[in-house]
């Protein structure tokens, strides 16, 4: 157990952050597995937006990096342009 105050306030701190960044990752995963299970096109194209707002804001938040959201930004559109030519 911590026997500093500043220790305590860091496990609180912490535990907070640790919840709030959980959340946000799992917003993240369903965001993203929603834009994979996409049938149609016009369908990925609705959620693939979705998505992408979902990742600029984690990676506003310093939830994910920056460059961490853009590389599943990427691989998402690959996904999207593939149901594309595949309709």
């Amino acid at each position: 157990m911590a026997h500093h105050k500043s220790a305590i306030k860091r496990i609180r701190q912490s535990k907070k952050r640790r919840l709030y960044n959980r959340a946000n990752k799992k917003l993240v995963k369903v965001a993203l597995k929603a834009v994979h299970e996409a049938k149609t096109y016009d369908e990925a194209m609705e959620k693939f937006r979705k998505a992408m707002s979902v990742l600029d804001k984690v990676s506003a938040r310093g939830v994910i990096h920056k460059n961490a959201a853009a590389n599943r930004k990427s691989a998402l559109s690959k996904v999207v342009k593939r149901l594309q030519a595949a309709s």
